[in-house]
């Protein structure tokens, strides 16, 4: 797959603070890259120097090939950039801004038309365009804002919280667009939700104190947990240790903990010494034994206890 988007060695300060401190990325076509981070970890600075909104004092942006710096109209030409807050022109109707949108995009009346209208359509903007955009709420601006994004069917997209603002059918809406376009695309999508990036992206990277701490698939970062590939089982209070009795000898099993009780049951989590534990084979085993479950699944973890654990090993190494 062609290369879209590369970013090496970005770096920018305000003053004595690091911003972005040596940001390298490359976003292929067909990827959906999320890209994940604390506040004021360098997120929305780094997005702003990929779209040519903000130079870097150091570092390289190339946009399909062509140099951000040395080529600047005809690398956004081949972007489309939903920054953060979507600003945009609030005495113009939305209708009117996106026709302006067109004009300054070089489209000439007949295809500014059919541009408009595709854009409208995937938006569903349809019911607002002639209102102004300063009475929308929220999540009309921001999709007002989209349409003008993917106006001209960019190369690369790149999405400061596509979601903020809208209810959970628009936000559905939404990824289901990134899902469709993604094919044809390079597209970044910068979110605090991190249930986004399992459901619309192929990658995420994690950055914090403005350098990148974690790039991979959700399962791969997943994977960085300790109770990835556990099993967890919960069972009457007192066949507790006829459980422990039975998994002694269980391959692969490095220990077993306590992790809660309630209403008369214990739940124990199986923790493997590598990989993961099979559910099924421990289920078998647990038969053999004649030790009755009430529960048992295998523990995949989830985004949120992947993203806390990194950034704030990150923020205690640098103390």
């Amino acid at each position: 797959m062609a290369v879209l988007i590369e970013a090496s060695g970005l770096k920018k300060r305000f003053g004595s603070i690091a911003a972005v401190n040596g940001i390298s990325l490359t976003v292929q076509k067909g990827e959906v890259l999320g890209f994940l981070g604390p506040n004021g970890a360098g997120k929305s600075t780094t997005m702003k120097m990929i779209t040519g909104f903000l130079e870097p004092d150091a570092g390289t942006v190339r946009i399909a090939g062509i140099d951000m710096f040395d080529n600047p109209k005809a690398a956004k030409g081949k972007l489309g950039y939903l920054p953060e807050g979507a600003p945009s022109y609030g005495e113009m109707t939305a209708g009117d801004f996106l026709n302006f949108i067109a004009e300054i995009r070089g489209f000439e009346a007949g295809e500014a038309m059919k541009r408009v209208g595709a854009a409208v359509e995937k938006t569903e903007i349809g019911s607002v365009l002639g209102q102004r955009i300063e009475t929308l709420s929220k999540g009309y601006k921001r999709r007002v804002a989209m349409a003008q994004a993917i106006l001209h069917d960019p190369q690369v997209l790149v999405m400061d919280e596509p979601t903020d603002g809208l209810d959970p059918n628009q936000k559905h809406h939404v990824r289901q667009l990134i899902s469709e376009m993604a094919a044809n695309k390079a597209i970044i999508v910068s979110t605090h939700i991190l249930e986004e990036v399992e459901a619309v992206c192929s990658r995420a990277i994690i950055i914090n104190k403005g350098r990148i701490v974690a790039d991979g698939t959700a399962e791969d970062l997943m994977r960085r947990l300790p109770s990835h590939g556990a099993v967890a089982i919960s069972v009457p209070g007192d066949r507790v240790q006829a459980l422990r009795s039975a998994l002694g000898a269980l391959p692969g099993l490095s220990r077993i903990d306590t992790v809660g009780q309630a209403n008369g049951h214990v739940r124990v989590r199986l923790v493997p010494k590598t990989g993961a534990l099979q559910p099924h084979d421990v289920a078998q085993l647990l038969r053999q034994h004649a030790v009755d479950v009430e529960e048992i699944y295998a523990e995949r973890g989830n985004l949120d206890e992947v993203f806390r654990q990194i950034t704030t090993s990150d923020e205690a190494a640098h103390a």
